[in-house]
């Protein structure tokens, strides 16, 4: 299992917007990182990964539909589910924009604080399961890569059984629940 913790990004212009965002995802399993603008989140991005991007849709000079955009053409960052947030009334061409981007939702404001939280700590939960099987998947392959060491020991002229067994329990030491001890 993953020791990081899940990050959330939050991208508003109006700093007092992410300040209340940040008191409604108080008390979860999350790091939040706030940015006031489209570029910063950009930033953001290339340094750190994150489990849920929480974007305002309305932003001077780079507004949330083009900073989803170019969030959602980095091989790297696509995978990142968005939540547009937006103080316009809700509008369905817009809505559609946003989905169309690659949002996985679009809150229009005043949005209940307890749906936003369950939303983002779904992703959170996501998160943390990809995190885990990415380390196990790590895991299994240093093994297979042991055991085929090892057979290759075996399968030396002549064979070499103390390499083999060396490096199978150096593997079996190092290894997490997938070994017996």
């Amino acid at each position: 299992m993953t020791n990081q913790q899940a990050k959330a990004l939050l991208v508003d212009d109006r700093r007092e917007n992410l300040v209340a965002l940040e008191a409604i995802l108080q008390g979860l399993p999350v790091e939040v990182v706030s940015v006031t603008s489209g570029e910063a989140a950009l930033k953001q991005l290339l340094i750190n990964d994150f489990a849920v991007i929480l974007l305002d849709a309305s932003m001077p000079t780079m507004d949330g539909f083009e900073t989803a955009t170019h969030i959602k053409q980095r091989e790297r960052t696509r995978h990142i589910p968005i939540i547009f947030l937006t103080a316009l009334n809700y509008d369905a061409r817009l809505a559609f924009r946003g989905y169309q981007i690659g949002a996985v939702d679009y809150l229009t404001k005043p949005f209940d604080p307890w749906v936003l939280r369950s939303k983002v700590m779904v992703f959170i939960d996501l998160w943390a399961k990809n995190a885990e099987l990415a380390a196990q998947a790590a895991e299994r392959s240093q093994l297979h890569d042991a055991v085929t060491q090892a057979l290759d020991h075996l399968d030396a002229t002549p064979p070499d059984p103390t390499a083999a067994a060396a490096v199978l329990r150096t593997a079996r030491n190092s290894s997490q629940p997938y070994l017996p001890r």
